[in-house]
């Protein structure tokens, strides 16, 4: 049973993500801290509360950083919706977030499970930055770190070469790659190459049962987007993360390099750079998951909403 630690910012991706970890049968999620990037840090909280209720899991939920560690960054809203589940009305949750800042939550967390814990950031890295501030040795007591993150040739996403979640906080980015030793990256390239036809997606919504038809409402906004941007194939960065952590043998084309990131401003801020050559001193600190078993993937879709 892997025990998961999810750093999130719920976003219609982040909750497709979600839904697969609370109902994978070999995943035990001990927390979920946000923060905020998709959109706002109350309406992130918020969708995580609403997604933990509604499937009866018993997570806490920790609220941290609102904003990124320097510079102001925009969210995503214009994809997600401006309360990150696509407008839909939907009524609060009625649990609340706990106590303890999302931060100091990560860090105790490490310790009550220490050597066991993964840890998944599927939004930007903010809180595991100054975790890592904080408590430097925070990367010997983690089994495992995946980070949904970057554009490792530089095609971006939101901008012509940086990817959202490193974009929205590159100095947070900066200070993970620089002090985790040993990481995984999959990556804004990663997910265009893993796809489902949208019409296939949507049969599989109409199939669903509650959970299916919950996604649907939520999605319905970012599905129209991916349409218009995208074509007919429906894509979801931070699920195809959540597949790699969920079944680590789904993937292949793991390749070993140095990742930097760019913090100047201008056209490259928020890029991430690949030592493609190795000639970095310091040797590789992640591993870029270049492909994973389509099928496979599909069928952790499948089971997420049905």
């Amino acid at each position: 049973m892997q025990k998961l630690l999810i750093d999130t910012d719920p976003g219609v991706d982040d909750a497709l993500a979600l839904l697969m970890a609370l109902r994978h049968p070999a995943a035990e999620v001990v927390g979920i801290t946000v923060s905020a990037g998709n959109v706002g840090l109350q309406h992130t909280v918020a969708n995580a509360l609403r997604l933990v209720e509604r499937c009866a899991a018993t997570v806490p939920v920790f609220a941290g950083c609102d904003r990124p560690l320097v510079l102001p960054a925009a969210d995503a809203a214009y994809v997600h919706g401006r309360d990150g589940f696509g407008d839909a009305g939907l009524p609060p949750a009625q649990r609340r977030a706990e106590p303890e800042h999302a931060v100091q939550a990560i860090l105790r967390l490490s310790r009550e499970h220490a050597g066991e814990l993964t840890l998944v950031t599927l939004g930007p890295l903010t809180n595991l930055a100054l975790a890592l501030r904080l408590d430097p040795a925070l990367p010997s007591r983690v089994s495992r770190l995946l980070v949904m993150g970057g554009a490792v040739t530089a095609h971006g996403n939101i901008t012509a070469s940086a990817e959202f979640n490193i974009h929205f906080d590159p100095e947070a980015a900066r200070v993970v790659f620089d002090a985790w030793p040993d990481f995984e990256l999959v990556d804004w390239e990663a997910t265009l190459g893993h796809t489902v036809a949208d019409a296939e997606f949507a049969d599989w919504l109409a199939a669903g049962g509650e959970l299916a038809r919950f996604y649907d409402v939520i999605s319905r906004q970012t599905r129209a987007f991916i349409r218009t941007h995208h074509g007919d194939a429906f894509h979801s960065a931070d699920a195809l993360a959540m597949a790699v952590v969920l079944e680590p043998d789904i993937t292949s084309d793991l390749r070993r390099h140095r990742i930097e990131v760019e913090l100047a401003e201008g056209l490259y801020r928020g890029a991430t750079r690949v030592d493609w050559m190795n000639r970095d001193p310091r040797g590789p600190n992640a591993a870029i998951v270049g492909r994973v078993e389509l099928a496979r993937f599909h069928a952790l879709l499948r089971m997420a909403i049905a």
